[in-house]
């Protein structure tokens, strides 16, 4: 099993959810974060004073799938989320032990 945590533009999240639900993912958890990259923040104005924004909204959905699956999530969030501009995201892949569903107690690859 692996957990799928991907950065992207909140206004992408509608179209990562719909190209994961297509491929059968029935769960997923949703935060909205600040952060930055290489595009390191930008500057706005506001009633005439200028300002630097240092930390972006974006949004980070997090999902457990089964390892043989995890390309074909890659690549679903990568070709939905993607603009071609700076600040697209990224997608983390990291390796998950185990997994319990608590109400049933349900282990392993049955919990997802």
């Amino acid at each position: 099993m692996k957990k799928v945590e991907a950065i992207i533009k909140p206004f992408k999240l509608e179209e990562v959810k719909e190209a994961l639900t297509e491929l059968g993912i029935t769960g997923m958890t949703i935060s909205e974060v600040k952060g930055y990259g290489r595009q390191k923040g930008h500057t706005e104005v506001y009633r005439g004073a200028e300002y630097k924004v240092e930390f972006n909204p974006k949004t980070k959905v997090e999902l457990i799938v089964d390892s043989s699956v995890v390309e074909k999530v890659i690549e679903a969030i990568r070709s939905a989320a993607n603009t071609g501009k700076i600040g697209d995201g990224k997608i983390f892949v990291l390796p998950v032990d185990d997994v319990m569903r608590i109400r049933t107690g349900e282990q392993g690859k049955e919990a997802i």
